[in-house]
């Protein structure tokens, strides 16, 4: 049930960029949802649906990406990507170390939309 507010904030925010840009009507909305979250595409899109009837975002296509966890190596401060089944093994390729704080895959964004 959480994909309801955060629907409620993608269309928000949509809705604001294609009035800022003069939009008629939006066929696509590119979403980057990181490798932690729970949000599920099906219920997103679903949500969407109902939320954006009599908007120019009606019938809109949801394409979810998934991007993948980051962490910021505690030991040498390297930055490296995993995936969320590499979550509790996870080791830095320069020192090793799986000392390290997850800094990235857990929010949303929206990417970009196709519109006209």
């Amino acid at each position: 049930m959480h994909e309801l507010p955060v629907t409620k904030s993608i269309l928000g925010i949509v809705l604001r960029h294609a009035e800022v840009q003069g939009v008629k009507k939006v066929h696509a909305i590119d979403l980057s949802i990181g490798a932690l979250s729970d949000l599920e595409a099906e219920w997103l899109q679903s949500y969407f649906d109902h939320l954006s009837k009599g908007t120019p975002a009606e019938g809109a296509e949801l394409r979810v990406h998934r991007s993948q966890l980051t962490f910021l190596c505690e030991p040498c401060s390297k930055e490296f990507t995993a995936t969320r089944e590499e979550l509790e093994t996870a080791a830095c390729p320069l020192c090793g170390s799986r000392d390290g704080s997850i800094v990235g895959g857990t929010a949303y964004t929206v990417e970009s939309m196709e519109a006209e």
